[in-house]
């Protein structure tokens, strides 16, 4: 779906990957609710627009599985401790879109029936047709596995015409610009040339997973404020990542 000329939405169905660290503002830890409150409100403004959207959480605020594995856990195990983490991220950013004014479900891929609903493809489609946010939890529900590599599953299983990834940096750079002041920020990069020169934007099975279902990828700032409704209505912020062609 290209931008319309009116000005309205440049896509019907986004797939919205949030970092867990983006939900702890300049804390060290947990969810900041300031900081989830105004992502929730550049979210609703997305929403009103008239635009379907999936969101994947991380859970690193909380727990990161690598983290486990270097203090000598097992892999696998520390892995699940970061999808139960995803889903305490998911309820939380439910608790403050709803508060906000913006239907939001829960679908989780590790079974907490409880609390979240599990994922079901069909069922979270319907609910981005009427209209509601879906938040999915827990990754793909395997060890092994990142977020990102969740989003672009997510992405490709939903029909999403985008995949947005919403992070610290302002884009993809070619090196760490918080190490390299001469680092040269991308406006287009191919999924191929991240795979080659090993650019830190996802790992690359997700990479692998977008170029093979031919899912855009557009990396940019959450911290600067209106950049989500802009990325939404078609401006260039931050990188786009797709098949280069």
């Amino acid at each position: 779906m290209t931008r319309q000329s009116d000005g309205g939405p440049a896509y019907r169905r986004i797939l919205l990957k949030l970092s867990g660290e983006a939900l702890m503002g300049a804390g060290g830890y947990g969810v900041d609710r300031p900081t989830v409150e105004r992502i929730a409100l550049e979210i609703k403004s997305v929403v009103d627009a008239g635009v379907q959207l999936g969101i994947v959480v991380g859970g690193g605020n909380i727990f990161r599985g690598m983290m486990g594995t270097a203090s000598g856990m097992d892999r696998a195990q520390a892995d699940y401790m970061g999808m139960l983490a995803t889903i305490m991220n998911a309820i939380a950013l439910q608790d403050i879109l709803e508060h906000v004014g913006v239907p939001a479900r829960v679908q989780s891929a590790l079974r907490v029936e409880q609390v979240v609903e599990p994922y079901v493809r069909r069922r979270a489609i319907r609910h981005l047709e009427r209209g509601r946010v879906v938040i999915f939890a827990a990754g793909t529900g395997n060890p092994f596995f990142t977020t990102d590599t969740a989003a672009s599953l997510r992405g490709a299983e939903i029909g999403a015409d985008i995949m947005l990834k919403a992070t610290q940096a302002d884009g993809v750079y070619d090196r760490d610009p918080r190490k390299h002041k001469d680092a040269k920020r991308y406006d287009v990069v191919s999924y191929d040339e991240v795979l080659e020169k090993r650019l830190a934007v996802m790992d690359a099975t997700a990479v692998a997973l977008c170029r093979d279902n031919n899912l855009p990828v557009r990396v940019f700032s959450i911290h600067r404020p209106g950049s989500l409704l802009n990325v939404v209505l078609g401006e260039s912020e931050g990188t786009l990542m797709n098949s280069g062609a």
